[in-house]
């Protein structure tokens, strides 16, 4: 079984049905299929509840996480080790704390991480990744 985990960008590219959601999707179906384990962290996790929140309210927040429960995807609890790593990835780099959970977490589990977001290329020289579009700037 291949490992991915999954940045909140993932999911909330699947959730918007934006660029990129038939691949998270693909991946999804992996997982039911035993193909592939996918790993979000628990910081993650708060961020697409906070994420889809802000943009569409709270009944879309609850459905979300209704919906997020039901996939087949491993939230993982932030132990001390994994706190450790990620704020390692803080101090190294220039990049969000949540977003270093995500990186700490791929690292832990030997898995490449799934995101579209730009911020993660300063750390490809660390981590695999599956790369989704990035979500185009309004101009």
């Amino acid at each position: 079984m291949t490992p991915y985990v999954l940045d909140s960008y993932a999911l909330l590219v699947y959730f918007q049905d934006e660029p990129g959601a038939d691949e998270v999707e693909s991946l999804f179906r992996k997982a039911s299929q035993g193909e592939a384990v996918l790993f979000l962290s628990a910081v993650n996790y708060g961020e697409v509840a906070y994420s889809v929140k802000r943009k569409a309210g709270g009944r879309a927040m609850r459905s979300s996480l209704a919906l997020l429960d039901l996939l087949p995807i491993e939230v993982v609890s932030i132990s001390r080790d994994l706190a450790l790593t990620a704020a390692l990835y803080k101090a190294k780099y220039p990049i969000a704390y949540a977003d270093c959970f995500c990186l700490a977490l791929a690292k832990q589990q030997g898995a490449a991480v799934v995101t579209g977001d730009p911020e993660f290329h300063k750390v490809e020289s660390e981590i695999t990744f599956k790369w989704l579009p990035e979500k185009q700037k309004n101009s």
